[in-house]
């Protein structure tokens, strides 16, 4: 027996498609919900929803599974048949964490949750405490980046559908790595959405980028709240993740007097409490408002934490200079944007933006940098370039070494971009697989527009499958040449960090930091870790304190002569003191 149920307060009538059977539905009730019993059916069942007199028959907006696309019938599926393994996994902490951005699809050869088992070891050993997968909700085609999901509470089923994120899940924490999934609630994709021929669930009043705002504060939107929440429950609860990122939540237009976010982490924290498990809420937000990521009791909204697109601003625009008129990049490219980066986390707190031609942001004031994550790369970073190159292919690998050495000694919850971790020679392109030909043309033709007077016909086209699969990772070159330099550079970063305790405090009161424009150097003493970069082009020295010992350093060719050590252009050391050194210290300090 199965009990099926659709909210569609706009329909006069509803029936359910079940196999050839068309049956008449229950309803509405007053929330504008129809329902119907059938006692033969069960797993495995496909099924499907008729609305008025439209003889098109719709999958069901909260369909589990969608085993032939998105406009396909959906089917019954039961998540209490999966045998887990993870019953006594609680999650790894927050405050230690190093993420890990993956893209299911290029990640591995295979592009699927099984293809990707396999290097769960590698990336254990690596350090890695918590993968952020990108969006696997069912979109239209079989590849994409998936920010254009339509059927959310599915699992795309290219990637292996429900029972294949479930054995990537269950493997993850089985090598004590917590799993975190980017979720995309302030827009369906353009192919294959039917949701609003059921109920409201966009809004004409507001727009976002993508066309009509999600409907979170006008007539309806209490079950289209219910819907998003519902949602992210079931990651959590059904599939065993360990916390959600949620995409652009800026693009949430919510007037109501309990914001959606903040209905969201109640809820959330509710569900931990019943299980036993603590959750890790992460906010991709362009606000510049601490109000994301403070706690509800200090009338924030209370996320977790957020990715400080700042800090990679400031940080990229000192490594690459060869592009000028670069949008939001041109509001930033000084040692002092890297600097308040550093130690305010926010560039952006109230001054004068040149790009948004308006006063941005807010003071963070208080608040740990734990709650604010940063990176030198992201999907969006290279992915949003024409030819999708890293960091190291726009600039070399003493550069990429430098950037991922100040992203895993700063105070903040670090996160890498899959494969950057060994300057992987693939490229992350867009890509996308749009089953309509005047759709793949119109984004073909726009994504070659964007960039044409730049790359002209260079421009890799987005529906090709030749760009997906220059995008995959190649891990037959991770124990060559600059690659193997790269990686074992980036391992012992992560190790000097997760086996030192100031490394991992996030008080921005202990941090001290200092810069030189004229050298362009920076320095940041975390107690008894010391690390110093010269971003300059030239020869820099720099004294060394008492005791002080060299502990890592980029390059190779660099020592310590004397009290001093000179560190070429493009150049990052982590040098390390005692605890009594720096005690020491701070009395000799105060009795001057």
């Amino acid at each position: 027996m199965h009990r099926f149920g659709v909210w569609a307060p706009k329909a006069e009538k509803m029936s359910l498609k079940l196999g050839e059977r068309v049956l008449l539905m229950n309803g509405p009730n007053r929330r504008g919900w129809w329902m119907l019993e059938v006692a033969e059916s069960g797993c495995g069942d496909d099924y499907a929803f008729l609305i008025d007199d439209d003889p098109t028959a719709y999958p069901d907006p909260r369909s589990l599974a969608q085993p032939t696309g998105v406009h396909g019938p959906s089917r019954l599926y039961d998540h209490s048949a999966f045998e887990w393994h993870d019953q006594l996994w609680r999650g790894s902490p927050k405050t230690g964490a190093v993420l890990y951005e993956m893209h299911l699809g290029t990640f591995s050869k295979e592009g699927t949750f099984d293809g990707a088992i396999p290097h769960l070891d590698y990336l254990a050993d690596l350090g890695i405490t918590r993968v952020e997968l990108m969006p696997i909700a069912e979109f239209a085609g079989a590849r994409g980046w998936g920010y254009d999901g339509v059927s959310l509470f599915a699992t795309h089923e290219p990637y292996g559908g429900p029972d294949g994120l479930k054995r990537f899940v269950d493997a993850c924490h089985s090598k004590g790595i917590s799993v975190i999934l980017d979720v995309v609630f302030n827009h369906f994709g353009p192919v294959g959405n039917y949701t609003n021929k059921f109920g409201p669930y966009l809004t004409e009043k507001h727009r976002t980028p993508w066309g009509d705002a999600v409907n979170l504060d006008e007539g309806g939107s209490d079950e289209v709240r219910r819907f998003f929440c519902d949602n992210a429950l079931m990651w959590l609860r059904d599939y065993h993740c360990d916390g959600l990122r949620f995409d652009a939540v800026h693009e949430f237009i919510d007037r109501s007097s309990v914001h959606f976010m903040e209905q969201l982490s109640v809820e959330v924290e509710r569900l931990g409490a019943t299980l036993g498990r603590e959750f890790y809420l992460i906010a991709e937000s362009d606000l510049n408002d601490p109000r994301v990521v403070r706690p509800r009791e200090a009338h924030g909204y209370g996320m977790d934490s957020q990715w400080s697109d700042d800090f990679h601003h400031s940080l990229f625009t000192l490594l690459y200079t060869k592009e000028p008129g670069r949008g939001y990049y041109d509001d930033f490219g000084s040692m002092a944007d890297l600097h308040k980066a550093l130690k305010h986390a926010y560039v952006y707190d109230g001054k004068y933006s040149g790009y948004r031609k308006r006063k941005h942001g807010r003071p963070v004031e208080v608040l740990s940098a734990h709650h604010f994550i940063h990176f030198d790369q992201n999907h969006d970073q290279v992915g949003n370039r024409a030819l999708g190159e890293r960091l190291e292919h726009l600039c070399g690998l003493d550069v990429a070494k430098v950037a991922i050495g100040v992203v895993l000694t700063a105070p903040y919850i670090p996160m890498l971009f899959m494969g950057e971790e060994w300057a992987t020679s693939s490229p992350f392109l867009y890509f996308a697989d749009h089953e309509d030909e005047e759709m793949r043309v119109l984004v073909a033709e726009g994504r070659k527009r964007d960039f044409a007077a730049f790359f002209g016909d260079e421009v890799p086209n987005p529906e090709a499958l030749e760009t997906f699969e220059k995008s995959k990772l190649n891990w037959d070159e991770i124990g060559k040449g600059k690659h193997a330099e790269m990686l074992a550079w980036t391992k012992a970063l992560i190790k000097l960090r997760r086996c030192t305790v100031s490394l991992n405090d996030g008080d921005m009161h202990h941090l001290i930091v200092s810069t030189d424009d004229k050298r362009k150097t920076l320095v940041m003493q975390r107690e008894e870790v010391r690390i110093l970069v010269n971003f300059g082009d030239q020869l820099s020295s720099f004294d060394l304190l008492e005791g002080e010992k060299l502990c890592l350093v980029s390059r190779s060719d660099v020592e310590v002569e004397g009290n001093a050590i000179e560190l070429p252009g493009m150049t990052l050391a982590v040098l390390m003191s005692t605890t009594e050194q720096v005690e020491d210290r701070e009395v000799s300090d105060s009795l001057r």
